[in-house]
């Protein structure tokens, strides 16, 4: 099985030397590149197009900023910002600018490991304990007044929607409505158009503010670590 490719971005060069011992000892991710400022993190998305790309936010240069431009440039390259910073607006920033994870740097090795899985394999993963408080300020701005309409769910959106409240992931949606992993994503991808969404915790605020998804169902997913 190939290795997953990680490129790692961070000022302080100890963290930096230990964030890719970490991540090369689990055995199935390779470490193809390294950084350690804004401008690395674009030349790297640009030239290697790594799988993920983990980044400090606070490092020289506009890391937000080149956030939309690594998205840009490598549109496959998942972004998951690895920080100190427990600021909700510079989570809420992150994840609109195109990040795809947010990871405190005093969490474990297994759950940074855990968070690289989450977005490689197309789900948004938040630091247990953080997401709740980054979920209810992306209530506010994510998806403030883009549900003024009625919007209409098929039935089998209905129940993706229902099962993504509690934190199911891709394989076990599948599972539950005996259906492919394929046709998961392909609804996923139809949720996202039709509900106006640019990844799946919009996906999940926006089903909420239709109005007949309680909010409470999100207390089950996984103790708010990821949205699937």
């Amino acid at each position: 099985m190939e290795k997953v490719s990680v490129a790692c971005v961070d000022d302080h060069p100890v963290l930096l030397e230990g964030l890719q011992s970490i991540i090369s000892e689990a055995g199935k991710y390779r470490v193809v590149a390294s950084g350690k400022n804004s401008s690395d993190a674009v030349e790297i998305a640009n030239r290697d197009q790594p799988q993920v790309l983990i980044l400090d936010l606070n490092m020289p240069g506009d890391v937000f900023d080149a956030i939309g431009v690594i998205r840009e440039a490598s549109p496959t390259t998942r972004i998951l910002a690895f920080t100190a910073s427990a600021a909700i607006d510079h989570a809420v920033r992150a994840l609109d600018a195109g990040a795809t994870g947010y990871v405190l740097k005093g969490s474990s090795d297994e759950e940074l490991l855990q968070a690289i899985d989450a977005v490689v394999a197309g789900e948004t993963f938040i630091t247990p304990g953080f997401a709740s408080k980054v979920i209810a300020a992306l209530r506010n701005v994510a998806v403030q007044g883009s549900m003024a309409r009625k919007i209409n769910l098929s039935v089998r959106e209905d129940q993706i929607v229902r099962l993504l409240l509690l934190g199911r992931t891709n394989k076990e949606i599948a599972q539950k409505l005996k259906i492919s992993e394929k046709t998961v994503k392909h609804y996923m991808s139809l949720l996202m158009q039709k509900l106006q969404a640019r990844n799946r915790v919009e996906v999940v605020l926006a089903a909420q503010e239709l109005g007949s998804y309680r909010p409470e169902g999100m207390s089950s997913a996984r103790d708010h670590s990821f949205i699937n």
